[in-house]
């Protein structure tokens, strides 16, 4: 008995010692550069960034196979941290997030049949594209929310996601779950988005939603900075050129472009300085600006709605906008 439990005990102070001298011998060395960007990421290993995981992401930065803003969740303090560690500049990335563009919820947009399967978007959409007439159109059983790892999604009553743009971390999980794509990644300042993805010709729009483009090309007429292309009959604004004025949101017959500014429209202010010259009477889209050519010109605010022109058109400088108190809402 015990011999039994002396070749026991050696054996078992022989496999500890042996396990010991292969720890050392074999050790994968990590490099310590790995560690400290693993610490700075957010830990969501959500897979946004394209790489396994967080730990993916932070080997991939530190070999140089992936840029300090390669993370989409971690924001612009995680940038500054790895930067920092990789001894490198940190690049600026404009902060984005995800857009719904569906208006038609429940209430607004028709449906082809009722559908009792699984409460599942892809599983929905399997079936003639869903039960929702407008085959574009978002269907409402929260796939989305479900694939999102920050809780930035709710449902609303009307079966349309709602993103909270303070929660969103721009992952794009949910982009990757809606079979219908119509969640997008947009630059977070962009506050004038066409909520619709319908390329239908209006008729047919307007038998399935009554909150879809129709193709009318209004908006794009009402614009005078060339910010709205027609594609296949849907409107597109271009962030590039959109000043924000809301032009476009009055014009729209349907509703379906939103303003998220609420009327709270920059208002253009002109300084004594002005010499009259007139040119931002001809430029102003709206004719919020009077005064007789050599005198100071004035703003009308209740007509200003922000879209800077006059600022642009100024030969000598002396427009600027300024915060305004009240709202204001576009008219053409």
């Amino acid at each position: 008995m015990i011999e039994a439990i002396l070749s026991l005990g050696g054996l078992g102070v022989l496999a500890s010692f042996s396990l010991g001298v292969a720890s050392k011998k074999f050790a994968v060395k990590v490099d310590p550069k790995v560690e400290a960007i693993s610490e700075a990421l957010p830990g969501a290993n959500c897979g946004a960034c394209g790489f396994p995981g967080c730990s993916g992401m932070a080997e991939a930065m530190a070999k140089g196979n992936a840029t300090v803003t390669g993370c989409p969740v971690g924001g612009s303090e995680a940038v500054q941290l790895i930067a920092e560690i990789l001894g490198v500049e940190a690049a600026t990335r404009e902060p984005v997030v995800a857009r719904l563009l569906c208006k038609g919820g429940r209430r607004e947009a028709s449906e082809k049949f009722r559908y009792h399967g699984v409460s599942d978007c892809r599983a929905a959409s399997l079936i003639s594209g869903g039960s929702k007439s407008c085959g574009y159109g978002c269907l409402g059983f929260g796939t989305c929310q479900r694939s999102c790892p920050f809780d930035a999604i709710v449902m609303s009553p009307d079966g349309l996601p709602i993103i909270d743009p303070d929660k969103c971390t721009s992952c794009g999980n949910c982009v990757a779950a809606c079979p219908k794509n119509i969640i997008q990644i947009l630059p977070i300042n962009q506050k004038v988005t066409v909520l619709c993805s319908s390329h239908d010709k209006g008729g047919v729009v307007k038998k399935k939603c009554t909150v879809g483009c129709i193709g009318c090309s209004l908006c794009k007429k009402a614009c005078p900075f060339d910010a709205i292309e027609m594609d296949r009959l849907l409107a597109r604004i271009l962030p590039e050129n959109c000043t924000q004025c809301g032009l476009c949101v009055a014009k729209c017959p349907t509703k379906v472009i939103e303003d998220q500014l609420e009327g709270l429209h920059p208002l253009a202010v002109i300084a004594e300085a002005c010499n009259g010259c007139t040119d931002c009477v001809k430029a102003c889209p709206v004719e919020a600006i009077r005064g007789e050519a050599g005198q100071l010109h004035v703003v009308d605010p209740a007509k200003c709605v922000g879209c800077r022109a006059c600022v642009a058109a100024c030969p000598i400088e002396v427009i600027d906008m300024v915060p305004r108190v009240g709202k204001v809402s576009a008219k053409v």
